[in-house]
């Protein structure tokens, strides 16, 4: 019950308008549900069965570039943000160190302080191995915290925060491995009190990343074509708890595989596309309905049955990821909806300037996100220079109105300038 002793503390402590709209991106940021949470919503079955976790800013994208390209990252070539999406693929890549900064306002439309932040860099130790570390930080702004009957108890600023560092080595010329370890630090209301007297406190958890790289080359219709194919498990690691209680949440396990494909048209014009699949290693809510005196369900008015809760496997980190793959109460039917599609293209002119775009696709009954996505980047010697605009078509989005911007620097261009 941590989200409900963490929102209801919130609602009932909170006076500014501002901070219900902290509380808005809170319960967004959160999305922590604990075993047996009840739920009567009739919508849930056969409908909407919406995987939920602890820690979700970890799948947030980081960079400019991907996220111009609906999200699609695990098989582009690589640069200093490949740590988040397929570390493996930076031991092919071909620079010596480069380093990548990203800010990007959350829930602009609603509030002025929630900020995404990242950074991230790599360095080559020889031509099979490259070694990579990042930061990722989420800040929920200021939020002013009272007692039941509206005393002051002092400001607080939610943060979330994750410290990786990541190992990518060859097998060969065109395979390779990578691994990743990660620190993650959650702290959404420390110090506060839920509504039975458990203090909430920070979550940590320690996690890891397994990826591969594979690269080749062939020939289509008389054109000469990269492919790449790639795969990434990352945030292998344990539950996260934000209480003394033994309550803890799975989170996000997410299994990312995908290919992109490029060809050199000309001397000065580069097209690429590709797709990538994601699916959350993370047990799929099951439930219980209400039964007759016979052991039947008993249906409403509209032919449904009736749910009396909402139950997620409280069983141990490796079991839950293998029974992911066959435990949608909707059968493989509902497995395959737990999957979420992005498709992206980018076009490079002289390997200077690119356009981008993509699509990113969540079914209905998995909450529903599909937006386009458009950007365009800039590249000149020493940094790069890409920029994302999100365009949703159902629910509202906490990116969208929003250009996003990412940096990225080349240590051996500044050398030579130096």
């Amino acid at each position: 019950m941590i989200e409900k002793k963490i929102i209801i503390h919130l609602l009932t402590n909170q006076k500014t308008l501002k901070n219900y709209l902290v509380l808005i991106a809170v319960i967004f940021t959160l999305n922590v549900v604990n075993a047996q949470t009840v739920n009567t919503n009739k919508d849930l079955l056969g409908q909407r069965n919406v995987i939920t976790t602890a820690a979700p800013f970890l799948l947030i994208s980081p960079d400019s570039r991907a996220a111009a390209m609906g999200d699609l990252g695990v098989a582009t070539s690589a640069d200093a943000n490949s740590i988040h999406w397929n570390p493996s693929k930076l031991a092919f890549i071909e620079d010596d160190a480069g380093l990548s900064i990203s800010a990007a306002p959350w829930l602009r439309q609603l509030v002025p302080d929630i900020w995404f932040y990242y950074m991230s860099g790599y360095k080559r130790i020889d031509d099979k191995s490259t070694v990579a570390a990042s930061l990722r930080y989420f800040t929920l702004g200021e939020i002013q915290f009272t007692d039941a009957v509206g005393t002051p108890q002092g400001v607080a600023e939610p943060v979330e925060f994750a410290v990786d560092g990541a190992y990518a080595r060859k097998l060969s010329n065109n395979l390779s491995l990578g691994v990743a370890l990660r620190f993650v630090y959650s702290n959404l209301a420390r110090g506060s009190t839920g509504i039975s007297a458990a203090q909430i406190k920070a979550g940590l958890a320690g996690a890891g990343d397994i990826s591969m790289t594979y690269m080749n080359d062939t020939k289509i219709g008389g054109n000469d074509f990269d492919f790449t194919i790639g795969g990434n498990i990352s945030n292998i690691g344990n539950k996260i708890t934000y209480t003394t209680e033994a309550n803890r949440d799975f989170i996000p396990v997410n299994l990312r595989l995908g290919t992109f494909w490029k060809t050199q048209l000309d001397e000065y014009n580069e097209i690429g596309f590709g797709v990538d699949f994601n699916k959350l290693l993370v047990p799929t809510p099951q439930y219980t309905f209400q039964l007759d005196t016979n052991g039947n369900r008993v249906q409403d008015g509209d032919n449904n049955d009736i749910i009396t809760g909402r139950v997620i496997d409280d069983g141990p980190l490796i079991n839950g990821m293998l029974s992911s793959f066959g435990d949608a109460p909707g059968g493989f039917r509902e497995e395959l909806r737990e999957f979420t599609i992005s498709v992206g293209a980018e076009y490079w002119y002289a390997k200077q300037f690119a356009l981008r775009a993509g699509y990113f696709h969540e079914a209905e009954t998995k909450g529903a996100r599909k937006y386009a996505t458009f950007g365009a980047g800039l590249k000149y010697k020493v940094f790069q220079i890409d920029a994302a605009y999100l365009q949703p078509f159902t629910n509202r989005h906490p990116l969208q109105n929003t250009i996003r911007f990412s940096l990225l620097f080349d240590i051996d261009a500044f050398k030579d300038q130096k």
